[in-house]
């Protein structure tokens, strides 16, 4: 069972959070509330939420404040912020200090839905990899092709979790599965055919190709949405992938939907 935390001072917004947890998770979560950044920080340690939803604008201790504190005590904790449109640049920083995603005010049952389902597949395809870990020590070069073929379909499932998360490297995962890097970047060449940052790149790249496609996203935050700090470097590796800066990428679309309307 999914422990969810819902931390907002606004006890409507509380509520309807929970009903649309109640309606989309029924028996698979469950719900606490706090009305405030200190109270958020404070229950979710003592309760081990697993994903909070928090409210960045609050009395007292922010948001903002409030996650980080949470991250510090429980890393493995899920960020998830709630936020109105005029603090949307200042959710995008939040996911680079280390929330995992962030949802627009006033909220979609269905955006709520899948950003906490996502948070739940993040959890469950790192605690899938860990348990590799006594897979991964037997391995070797005559290893089967079954153990070998399990591990690498739990690391691809991972990746296609957590592609947008900063902190993804080929030693992220070395560390997760306690295994040497070089080793393992020999492994994920030999079964996908290309190289670790390769097969990362274009993961997020096929993301971002996605959200180019939702005008009112400017491309700075479409690079924080798929793991991106530089937005600078997210429009090089861009460009390296398509040919195209991502504004010309988005021209390009425009251009293609313009021909089609003009189709009799």
């Amino acid at each position: 069972m999914t422990k969810i935390l819902i931390a907002d001072d606004e006890r409507f917004e509380r509520e309807l959070l929970e009903q649309v947890i109640l309606e989309r998770f029924s028996g698979e979560a469950q719900t606490r509330f706090a009305e405030n950044g200190r109270q958020a920080v404070e229950t979710a340690a003592l309760w081990g939420a697993d994903i909070v939803l928090m409210d960045i604008q609050m009395p007292g201790i922010d948001g903002i404040e409030a996650a980080k504190r949470i991250l510090t005590q429980q890393p493995g904790c899920k960020l998830i912020f709630i936020t109105a449109h005029s603090l949307f640049t200042y959710a995008y920083e939040a996911v680079k200090m280390g929330a995992c995603d962030y949802i627009l005010k006033p909220f979609d049952a269905d955006d709520v839905e899948r950003s906490i389902r996502r948070s739940m597949e993040q959890t469950k395809t790192k605690r899938r990899l860990e348990a590799m870990a006594p897979v991964v020590g037997d391995l070797s070069e005559n290893a089967s092709y079954d153990k070998t073929t399990q591990l690498m379909s739990n690391v691809r499932q991972y990746l296609q979790h957590n592609y947008m998360q900063y902190g993804v490297s080929l030693d992220s995962i070395s560390d997760i599965l306690h295994i040497n890097s070089s080793y393992f970047s020999v492994l994920f060449k030999k079964h996908f055919g290309v190289n670790f940052v390769d097969y990362l790149t274009e993961l997020r790249m096929n993301a971002a190709k996605e959200l180019l496609r939702d005008p009112f996203l400017a491309a700075a935050d479409v690079a924080g949405m798929v793991g991106y700090e530089s937005p600078n470097y997210f429009t090089r590796a861009f460009k390296k992938n398509t040919g195209m800066t991502p504004t010309e990428y988005r021209r390009s679309l425009a251009a293609s939907a313009g021909k089609e309307d003009a189709r009799p």
